[in-house]
């Protein structure tokens, strides 16, 4: 209702600034009203005076207007004249009329206007018609007399004169209404500075009366708060406001925020209290004794019970230590587990409990006179690192009210330290009481410990000289490692310069190859030719040049062959191709191949393969077979007489050293070819394995060779995972025996093997079937191919050679011209395909590779393509032995392919296949 009643000071203010408002509103429409009235007589004057005097001088004009223009129609005749006359005579009435009902309000006016129009007629009918009729009529006497007397002009003149007295009167009325509205606006004026300061004095009035009702009532809140302040603290005292505005409420707030204040000194000052009560407490149940009672004194608690937490097997247990107000020790249980009841409870969720409506079966508080029943309950667990350390339940037979709430609270937050560092100091009394038992045992241990420390002292100075002896050979091991560092570039780069010199190596031995290969393969088939003397026109001793000329120049071959593999094998790019091979042949094959050659050096050859021996091992069987027929070869070349024996035998498991046992083999061979030759001196035993040397001078000048074999056959039996051992006396004979594991489970790893011979590291790749291997020259039965059969087969047979050496494709068109072909030849691809577009089909084409302008490849991939000639049978020649040189050709388009020099039985036999098919 208060509230509702209440007249603020901003209901004032705006109440007064209201009134003010509507004087000044009120003088507004005073104002306006009288300024409207002014406003409406100046308009009148304006409209009305100035639309008379305009009337007016527009009559006259007429008038004017008419008398000119009878005058000059009388005095020229010219009918224009009478224009304006006509048209004034017609527009004078109206403009009266106008004027007439413009003076309705002043009727001498009108009369003196009636007046003014009579003269005008009269001037009309008694000078203006009848000068004019005359004047029709040309009527010039009566015109004359007429103006003689010109009665006329007296009408003018008093026209003029009531026009001017009409003026003047307007003038003197118009005159006294500006006179009047003078006046008015003098009174309006007046009436406006008296409205002004009325309205002034009720806004001074309004402002004195509110500043009073509001400054009297600041002066007592002030006055108020000032004798409160030099109350020293004391705030009992209360503004007392009577006015019921904004100051009341203020007043009303200070209050509060004086009680507020209070309670807070009131709580600061029981906080400060309980913190420094329990200082100097060394003991968990006197402290809680001491907090129990100050607590119970400060909020009126009436029962309580302090418990505090102890852990044992059963896990953390809360037991009592204190309690107030106790009957009979029966102030709550002894002791109580984290969430066992209200007060575990309270434990186990860390919060504040208080509880108002108390049970009745709650244990009642006893007094001297009975017992009461408690009202309300509070229940506060104790914190200490975010861990219940104790809990507290007070019981009071009044509510705990908030400031009450607030002063525990606020009290715990702090208790939770002050109980963990009394207990701490009786834990340290504990231990402080068995430490210094043990510090007698540990000082009769610290004496012996101080003996040992000397002895560790001088241990320590010896392992510091060896530490700084450490630090010296570690430096200098830096320095020797940047050393080596440097050292491991130079070699990487001479090993790079290495690897390109190889490079260049190989290709210009292959270039080589091709160019010597070329005119080889002239020599070799036009030698042949020769040899064979098919005409009949050489002589023994011409046939026989013929034949040392063939014998030089597979020798040639051989040794660029063997220049070729030697080149491959220092480079790693020789492929290895393991397959099965039958052991069981090898005899034989060594019979068929040296017993010709044993009986034309009268030299015993000896073959003996023992039992165990399996049939069948995984090897390279090419380059096994190289190396066999380079032994052997060797071995008959140095023998004289006697005999050559191979033996082959397995070696037997305790033979077998670590190295041998480190290699995924399923047996080990090893064949032996002993001579009874010249012999090795044992200081050349390693020199003969190295390229291009042999024993000495005399034997390369007695049998000749290059020395390339044994060093040959000696990376090839590193390939193939074994080694070539020799055992020689000068004079007795050489035996060299070749130790071959079988590889059924791939390549050995030779880099893990340690043999009693130089390692060698090898990159194995796929196998070269086109590589041609050094083989020892042997007299090979001729086979005399059936001349029906091959006129037969070669009779008639158009043949085109596309090849750009001459010397070539002479030696080819003549060895086939003699078969009975049709030879046609084409120098690169271009003319190659030229003569097949433009000539008869061939029955097949001999395609050299190396050309100018088309090289083979091309050809033969346009043959196939574009020719569409896909079943012509392509037999491709090259001289240059590059790797993969045979599977580019098939992929070119060739049929089949023959490396360069040629050798005729094996074309014919080629050419024969491809012909037959």
């Amino acid at each position: 209702m208060e509230n509702k009643m209440s007249f603020g000071i901003k209901s004032k203010i705006i109440i007064g600034y209201l009134i003010v408002i509507i004087c000044l509103f009120i003088a507004f429409i005073v104002l306006n009203s009288q300024i409207s009235s002014l406003q409406k007589e100046r308009n009148f004057i304006i409209d009305h005076d100035i639309e008379v005097h305009d009337l007016t001088n527009r009559i006259e004009k007429h008038l004017l207007d008419m008398e000119t223009g009878q005058r000059g129609y009388i005095i020229t005749g010219e009918a224009s004249y009478l224009e304006p006359y006509n048209s004034a005579a017609s527009s004078w009435e109206k403009d009266y009329n106008a004027l007439y009902q413009l003076l309705n309000n002043n009727p001498n006016q009108q009369e003196k206007l009636e007046k003014i129009k009579g003269s005008i007629q009269d001037w009309i009918e008694a000078a203006g018609e009848p000068t004019i009729a005359l004047k029709k009529e040309n009527n010039t006497k009566e015109l004359q007399q007429f103006f003689e007397k010109d009665p006329g002009r007296q009408y003018m003149d008093d026209i003029r004169s009531q026009f001017t007295s009409f003026r003047n009167v307007e003038k003197k009325s118009t005159e006294t209404r500006a006179t009047e509205l003078d006046e008015k606006n003098q009174k309006i004026k007046i009436g406006l500075y008296g409205l002004l300061l009325f309205v002034t004095l009720i806004s001074l009035a309004i402002a004195i009366v509110l500043s009073n009702s509001i400054v009297n009532t600041i002066k007592e809140v002030t006055q108020t708060i000032k004798r409160i302040t030099a109350s020293k603290g004391e705030l009992k005292g209360r503004i007392k406001v009577r006015s019921n505005d904004e100051i009341k409420d203020l007043g009303i707030a200070t209050n509060a925020l004086l009680e507020n204040i209070e309670e807070r000194n009131w709580l600061q000052t029981n906080i400060a209290h309980a913190v420094t009560m329990y200082q100097g407490i060394a003991s968990v149940d006197k402290l809680a004794e001491k907090f129990l009672f100050t607590v119970s004194e400060m909020t009126g608690a009436s029962f309580g019970a302090f418990y505090v937490r102890e852990e044992n097997d059963k896990g953390d247990l809360f037991v009592k230590q204190a309690a107030f107000a106790d009957r009979k020790g029966d102030a709550g249980r002894e002791s109580f587990l984290i969430g066992e009841g209200l007060i575990g409870q309270a434990a186990l969720e860390k919060r504040t409990l208080l509880i108002n409506d108390v049970p009745d079966t709650y244990q009642l508080i006893a007094s001297g006179l009975g017992d009461v029943k408690p009202k309300s309950i509070f229940i506060v667990p104790v914190l200490f690192e975010d861990e219940v350390i104790a809990v507290i339940e007070l019981a009071s037979l009044h509510e705990f009210t908030v400031l009450e709430q607030e002063l525990i609270s606020q009290v715990i937050e702090t208790f939770g330290l002050t109980i963990n560092g009394v207990i701490r100091r009786m834990e340290i009394a504990r231990l402080l009481k068995e430490s210094q038992a043990m510090t007698e045992e540990l000082q009769a241990q610290s004496e012996e410990l101080q003996t040992q420390s000397e002895e560790l002292q001088m241990q320590s100075e010896e392992l510091r000289m060896i530490n700084e002896q450490l630090e010296e050979r570690t430096k200098d091991a830096e320095e020797k490692s940047f050393e080596l560092e440097a050292t491991k570039e130079d070699l990487e780069e001479k090993a790079h310069q290495l690897e390109l010199n190889s490079q260049y190596k190989s290709e210009f031995l292959a270039n080589m190859s091709h160019e010597l290969r070329t005119p080889l393969n002239s020599i070799l088939i036009l030698s042949e030719m020769l040899e064979e003397n098919a005409a009949k026109t050489l002589s023994e001793d011409e046939e026989e040049y013929a034949r040392i000329i063939h014998s030089s120049g597979k020798d040639l071959l051989a040794l660029i062959n063997d220049i070729l593999d030697l080149s491959k094998v220092e480079s790693g790019k020789l492929d290895v191709l393991l397959a099965e091979m039958n052991m069981s042949e090898l005899p034989d094959q060594i019979e068929r191949n040296f017993s010709h050659v044993a009986e034309q050096k009268k030299v015993q050859l000896k073959i003996n393969k023992a039992q165990d021996v399996p049939d069948i091992i995984h090897t390279d069987e090419k380059r096994f077979q190289q190396i066999v027929k380079n032994l052997l070869s060797n071995a008959f070349k140095f023998t004289e007489s006697g005999s050559v024996t191979v033996s082959i035998q397995r070696v037997a498991d305790h033979r077998l050293t670590t190295a041998m046992r480190t290699v995924d083999t399923d047996c080990w061979l090893e064949i032996a070819v002993a001579d009874t030759g010249i012999g090795i001196p044992k200081e050349k035993h390693q020199l003969i394995f190295e390229a291009f040397q042999q024993a000495d001078g005399a034997t390369v000048r007695k049998y000749g060779g290059t020395g390339l074999g044994l060093s040959i056959c000696s990376e090839f039996a590193k390939l193939l995972g074994g080694w070539i051992s020799l055992s020689s006396e000068v004079g007795k004979g050489s035996t060299f025996t070749l130790y071959l594991p079988s590889l059924s489970n791939g390549l050995v790893d030779y880099e893990k093997v340690n043999f009693a011979y130089e390692e060698v590291a090898v990159s194995v790749e796929e196998a070269e079937p086109e590589a041609e291997i050094t083989e020892i020259d042997h007299p090979v039965q001729p086979v005399e191919p059936s001349l029906q059969d091959d006129e037969n087969v070669f009779q008639d047979k158009r043949v085109l050679i596309v090849d750009d050496d001459q010397r070539n494709i002479f030696a080819l068109k003549t060895a086939l011209a003699k078969q009975g072909m049709t030879i046609m030849t084409a120098h690169n691809g271009i003319e190659c395909l030229e003569m097949m577009k433009n000539s008869e089909p061939f029955d097949l084409i001999l395609m050299d590779i190396m050309m100018p302008q088309m090289d083979g490849y091309e050809a033969m991939q346009k043959i196939r393509g574009e020719l569409k000639l896909v079943d012509l049978p392509i037999i491709a020649l090259t001289a240059k032995a590059m790797k993969n040189d045979r599977e580019k050709c098939l992929e070119a388009g060739a049929s089949d392919y023959i490396s360069k020099p040629l050798d005729l039985n094996q074309l014919f036999s080629v050419m024969r296949v491809w012909l037959v098919n």
